[in-house]
């Protein structure tokens, strides 16, 4: 008789195991539950950058702007040289500026050129010191486009204290 009281004695403690590891199982996954992220995306804040093209012939350089960036900006020239410059815009849409710049009229946008161009004559003096060789230096800058409280675009060059509109 004693055969059979051990028998429903192990088979309750068999019963009681088997349940106990299965309410361990999901205890230690509750624990050690865990959660991890990857990766990363490249953000292109874009830029603006402008081109000069610049052609020479007897009348002086005959200056262009190409806007090849990805925002709208503003562009002003300013030439250097050994002998006496002179500007020009022919067809308007430039116009001279404190300390030797000249202001393009309008706003450049992306992936367009000035419509006009801004012509750079020489002149040599009137004396025998004439240069046998010399180069004129253009200088050309942008800033983007930022607007007023009235939406009107304006321009932020750092070392102007004027502002123009379009």
């Amino acid at each position: 008789m004693r055969k059979l009281h051990k028998k429903p004695l192990i088979m309750a403690a068999a019963t009681l195991a088997l349940t106990g590891t299965l309410a361990v199982g999901s205890a230690m996954a509750y624990f050690t539950t865990y959660s991890t992220a990857g990766g990363g995306v490249k953000m292109n804040m874009g830029f603006t950058e402008t081109v000069p093209k610049e052609d020479v012939d007897e009348n002086g350089k005959h200056i262009t702007i190409e806007n090849t960036g990805d925002y709208d900006c503003f562009v002003r020239v300013k030439a250097f040289a050994p002998v006496e410059l002179t500007y020009n815009a022919p067809n308007g849409g430039w116009t001279a500026g404190d300390k030797g710049y000249w202001y393009y009229d309008k706003v450049l946008p992306a992936g367009k050129k000035t419509e006009t161009e801004l012509n750079i004559k020489y002149t040599f003096p009137s004396v025998n010191d004439k240069p046998e060789e010399f180069n004129i230096v253009v200088i050309q800058e942008c800033t983007p486009v930022l607007y007023d409280e009235n939406g009107n675009p304006v321009y932020d060059f750092k070392d102007d204290s004027t502002q123009t509109t379009e």
